[in-house]
C-alpha cells in the first residue's frame, strides 16, 4: 500500500512551506531515515526523512509553495503505481545487484550516476549519497561505504570531498571542470540547487565565491556574504552605477510574500489585528553601564575574550525585571492570561530576507557572560542558517535592538503568543543637573510595546522603571545578584 509523504508542520506558526529540493529522486528505493527532500519554512530549512521504506514517487516540484499537510509524494511497494497522477518510478533500485542493460546511448562507464563496481555489480549507495556524488563529480567506485552492509552514505562522499585530492593525470586531466580553478571531484565544485538558485537571485557568480563548508564547499551563507560584500564595495567605489547589478529590490520588481517574508507579514498582521498594542518610551541613564562595559571590553581584549555587549546587559536586566513584574512575561490563551513559569527571552536578529528571533532560555538564571555567549552563538547560527526549530520556539518575552542603526525610539510589534516586547534605541549624549551645573551623561530610550488586554499602562511603566533601575547598577548585574 502506498505510504503518503506529506509536508510536515514544523513549528507552531508554520502554515506553508517551500519544496527547496528533492534529495531522493523518483524511482529510487529509499530506506527508513533516508533524506527525501528539503523544505524551506518561514524560519529555517529542514531535511525531511523517510518514515517508511519503498520506491519514491513525487507529486510536487522543486520550488512549489504548499500548505502544511499537502501530499508531496508516496513510498510505493515494488510494482505499485503512484496514485493521483504522481510521477512514475523509472530509476533502478539502488540496492539491486543486477546491472541494467547497456545501450549505445548509455551513460559512459565510470560516471557517478552509474555507480557500477569493477565486477559489474551495482554499488550499494543511498539516494542522498548518489545525489551528492553526482553534483560534486565524484566517482562512487572510489569510495568505501561505512553504512550497513558496506553501503555508501552521504557522509562517505563528504569525507571524500574534505580530503585533499591528487591532481589528475593522463586522459582524465583534460576533462572539463565544473568550475573555474577547481578540480573535478573537489569540494569546491559542490553547489546544491538551493545555493545555485540563491546565487542566481542575488546575481552572485559562484566561481568568485570562497566556500566555508566541508572541504571548501559553497554554502548559502557564503553566497549571502558575497552578495553583501559586493553591494558594499560597489557603494564605496562608485556613487553612480545605475546599470550595475545590485543586491535587494530594484524598481519594478515584484516580490512574492512567501517563505520567511510571508510568515513575517502574516505574523505581524495577526499580532496587530488580535492585540490592543500600546507603546511606552522611557529614557534610561546608562553612564555607569557604558563605563563598566568599556572597562570590560579592554580587559577582555587583553585576554582574547569577547566582552558582553550593552544588549547583553539589557537582556539580563529585562529578565530580572520580569521576576518582579511577571504579568509582562505572559500570553493570552482562550481568553485567559497565562503567566509563564520560565523567563525565555527572544532576541531579534536580522538575516537575509527577514528577521528571526532565537531564544535565550532561562535568561534570569544566567550571568551577563553566559548571556553574551548564548547571544553570540545564536546570532552566528542565525546568519549562517544553522538555527533549529528548537532555537526559535517558546519565547515568553522579546528584546529588539535598533540602536546600531542610529534609531532612538521605535514601536516594536509584539510576537504572537507574548504580551510584551522591549525595543532598545541608541546610546546618545544627555545631561542631568547637579545643582545649577549641567553634567554630561549617556542615555538610551527603551520602547515597551504591551498588549493592553493583559497589561495596563501603569504596570507597564513600572516595569520600565525597574529595568532602568537595574541598568543603573551595572556592578550588581555583573555580580549576578
Amino acid at each position: 500500500m502506498a505510504f503518503q509523504i506529506v509536508l510536515p508542520k514544523l513549528g507552531l506558526t508554520m502554515q506553508e512551506g517551500v519544496i527547496g529540493e528533492w534529495v531522493a529522486q523518483p524511482g529510487q528505493r529509499v530506506a527508513l531515515g533516508d533524506t527525501l527532500f528539503r523544505v524551506e519554512t518561514d524560519k529555517v530549512d529542514v531535511d525531511v526523512e523517510a518514515e517508511a521504506e519503498g520506491v519514491l514517487a513525487t507529486n510536487a516540484q522543486n520550488g512549489a509553495v504548499l500548505p502544511v499537510g499537502s501530499v508531496v509524494g508516496w513510498l510505493l511497494a515494488d510494482g505499485e503505481s503512484a496514485p493521483d497522477g504522481g510521477s512514475t518510478p523509472t530509476a533502478p533500485d539502488s540496492e539491486s545487484t543486477t546491472a541494467p542493460e547497456s545501450t549505445p546511448e548509455a551513460t559512459p562507464a565510470g560516471t557517478p550516476t552509474e555507480a557500477t563496481a569493477t565486477d559489474g555489480a551495482r554499488l550499494k549507495a543511498s539516494p542522498n549519497a548518489r545525489r551528492v556524488a553526482s553534483e560534486a563529480g565524484v566517482d562512487l567506485r572510489r569510495l568505501t561505504g561505512t553504512g550497513p552492509g558496506g553501503r555508501i552514505v552521504s557522509e562517505d562522499v563528504e569525507d571524500f570531498l574534505a580530503r585533499p585530492q591528487a591532481e589528475p593525470s593522463g586522459p582524465e586531466a583534460s576533462s572539463s571542470a565544473p568550475s573555474a580553478g577547481a578540480a573535478p571531484g573537489s569540494a569546491a565544485t559542490f553547489v546544491g540547487p538551493v545555493v545555485r538558485k540563491l546565487a542566481a537571485e542575488l546575481g552572485v557568480d559562484l566561481a568568485t565565491v570562497s566556500g566555508s563548508g566541508i572541504g571548501g564547499r559553497v554554502t548559502r551563507a557564503d553566497v549571502e556574504r558575497a552578495a553583501t560584500g559586493r553591494s558594499r564595495s560597489a557603494a564605496d567605489t562608485s556613487a553612480a552605477a545605475p546599470d550595475s547589478a545590485s543586491v535587494g529590490p530594484q524598481p519594478g520588481d515584484v516580490i512574492p510574500l512567501r517563505g520567511m517574508r510571508g510568515a513575517i507579514a502574516r505574523n505581524m498582521m495577526d499580532s496587530l489585528h488580535s492585540m490592543a498594542q500600546l507603546t511606552h518610551g522611557y529614557e534610561v541613564d546608562v553612564t555607569d553601564l557604558v563605563a563598566v562595559r568599556a572597562a570590560l571590553k579592554g580587559e577582555s581584549a587583553a585576554a582574547g575574550r569577547r566582552a558582553p555587549s550593552l544588549n547583553d546587559f539589557i537582556i539580563r536586566a529585562a529578565a530580572l525585571a520580569l521576576r518582579e513584574h511577571p504579568l509582562l512575561n505572559a500570553g493570552i490563551v482562550d481568553d485567559q492570561i497565562v503567566v509563564a513559569e520560565r523567563v525565555d527571552i527572544g532576541v531579534a536578529v536580522a538575516v537575509g530576507g527577514g528577521l528571526v528571533v532565537p531564544v535565550v532560555r532561562d535568561a534570569d538564571q544566567l550571568s551577563v557572560g553566559e548571556i553574551a555567549g548564548n547571544t553570540a552563538e545564536l546570532a552566528a547560527a542565525a546568519r549562517n542558517g544553522k538555527l533549529g526549530l528548537a532555537d526559535l520556539e517558546g519565547a515568553t518575552f522579546s528584546v529588539s535592538t535598533l540602536g546600531a542603526y542610529g534609531v532612538d525610539f521605535f514601536t516594536p510589534v509584539i510576537n504572537p503568543g507574548n504580551v510584551a516586547i522591549l525595543g532598545v534605541g541608541r546610546v546618545k549624549d544627555g545631561f542631568r543637573w547637579d545643582g545649577d551645573t549641567p553634567v554630561r551623561t549617556q542615555v538610551l530610550t527603551l520602547s515597551l510595546t504591551f498588549d493592553h488586554r493583559a497589561v495596563d499602562g501603569a504596570p507597564a511603566a513600572e516595569y520600565l522603571r525597574t529595568v532602568g533601575e537595574i541598568l543603573g547598577r551595572p556592578l550588581t548585574l555583573l555580580s549576578g545578584a
